[in-house]
């Protein structure tokens, strides 16, 4: 498998990454790796970096609006020590909590193919290996929520995607012992639409903690 720092598996991802490096010389502009340890409870997914978020800090949701109404409910919540995370230098630590993207590299226009999306699930299955075998996955958005359903061999019909949305996965032998949580993105569009609000993005958090505890 293609080591993600090296990966050029999506041309049209490398070459953006390529002439952004060229207009932006100080940003990040290579795939950008999950934030955390492997050994953590609770594993978020996101979209894809952000051209002046993670695209810049190298850091999952560091340095955007999505990732400060993120870093706030991860604070409040015990996951994150402090409510904000904005460059690659921050003092921020996950606490318990391991945070990635569906896709690893900036897609223009924020919008990956599907092609990109299922190529760069290989990663994204890679990481959900080394989960604890009791853990949480959140996804943030449709295409996050699919792209773990595939990378974890799930019907999609089965774990359809909705705000606030809780399922219990089953092992080999039929029990349960994942919990996968969805909700809207936390994109700056969403929050301006209203389709998600700080308080609505912290009920899922909270519903999280009752499993976490």
């Amino acid at each position: 498998m293609s080591n993600l720092q090296d990966c050029q598996l999506c041309p049209r991802l490398s070459a953006y990454r390529k002439d952004l490096k060229l207009q932006y010389p100080d940003y990040h502009c290579a795939p950008v790796a999950a934030m955390g340890d492997t050994g953590s409870a609770l594993f978020i997914v996101g979209l894809a970096p952000g051209l002046h978020g993670a695209n810049a800090s190298g850091r999952p949701f560091s340095g955007d609006a999505s990732g400060d109404l993120l870093f706030a409910a991860l604070h409040r919540y015990g996951f994150a020590s402090q409510p904000d995370s904005r460059s690659a230098d921050t003092r921020q630590q996950l606490i318990d909590c391991r945070i990635t993207n569906a896709v690893k590299c900036v897609p223009p226009q924020n919008k990956p193919l599907s092609l990109e999306i299922n190529t760069c699930n290989r990663f994204l299955y890679q990481e959900i290996k080394q989960l604890p075998s009791c853990s949480v996955v959140l996804t943030l958005g449709a295409i996050a929520h699919r792209a773990v359903a595939r990378a974890l061999g799930l019907r999609q019909s089965a774990v359809p995607f909705r705000h606030g949305a809780q399922y219990s996965l089953q092992d080999d032998e039929g029990s349960a012992n994942r919990q996968l949580f969805a909700s809207y993105h936390p994109s700056r569009y969403n929050v301006n639409t209203g389709k998600i609000t700080a308080d609505s993005f912290a009920r899922v958090f909270a519903s999280i903690r009752k499993v976490l505890p």
